[in-house]
């Protein structure tokens, strides 16, 4: 389990394509450092296992279903990532309840400056539209994040809105995204619960 804080931001040294999974290898010293091969580690808010580790890059296996249901399949050689270990059983709970299993992806429709915060609003599928609300939380990039607005149950043109402090603009991906950029999202597990409850009993 994650819980969408952001470790260390980690940089795309190898794309090596195979049959029916991708090798991507990561330069990025403080996670490598605490990491074994078989250990998990959250990529953008994606799980995936380390199949090997050296003293500062780790590379791990994305098979062709993890790369068609998130953006993990866009990357290039440079690129900047999201990285987290998963949670200890006696560490801190600083975000929230992150499984590392994205639901599916978004972009980025709007982003505006509010003093040194940005409010950046992000388009995503009614089926996931469902499970944001108002004040709940939600993983983008495997960043735990608050939701400050939603559209109306039901739209068309769904979307919900999140502010960004400096901090967090500074220390994940999401202070190099732009407009069109592509997110993975990871909606609030007790709500999908919930829901697949509530929708039994009906």
């Amino acid at each position: 389990m994650f819980t969408g804080i952001v470790t260390e931001l980690g940089a795309i040294t190898s794309i090596v394509r195979g049959s029916g999974a991708t090798e991507l290898t990561v330069e990025a010293p403080r996670t490598a450092a605490e990491m074994a091969i078989g250990d998990s580690v959250a990529l953008n808010g994606v799980c995936l296992t380390a199949v090997d580790v050296e003293p500062s890059t780790f590379s791990v296996e994305v098979v062709d279903e993890s790369l068609s249901r998130t953006s993990l399949g866009e990357l290039s050689r440079g690129d900047i990532v999201n990285l987290e270990r998963p949670m200890a059983a006696s560490s801190r709970f600083d975000g929230h309840i992150v499984q590392g299993h994205v639901d599916g992806i978004g972009t980025v429709v709007s982003i505006i400056q509010e003093g040194e915060a940005s409010r950046m609003r992000i388009a995503l599928s009614s089926d996931l539209s469902r499970f944001t609300v108002e004040k709940g939380s939600i993983a983008v990039d495997g960043t735990s994040l608050t939701v400050t607005a939603v559209s109306e149950m039901g739209a068309s043109d769904a979307w919900f809105e999140i502010v960004l402090i400096p901090h967090t603009l500074a220390v994940t991906v999401l202070g190099q995204a732009d407009v069109g950029s592509v997110v993975n999202l990871e909606t609030d597990v007790i709500a999908k619960y919930l829901e697949r409850m509530i929708g039994g009993a009906r």
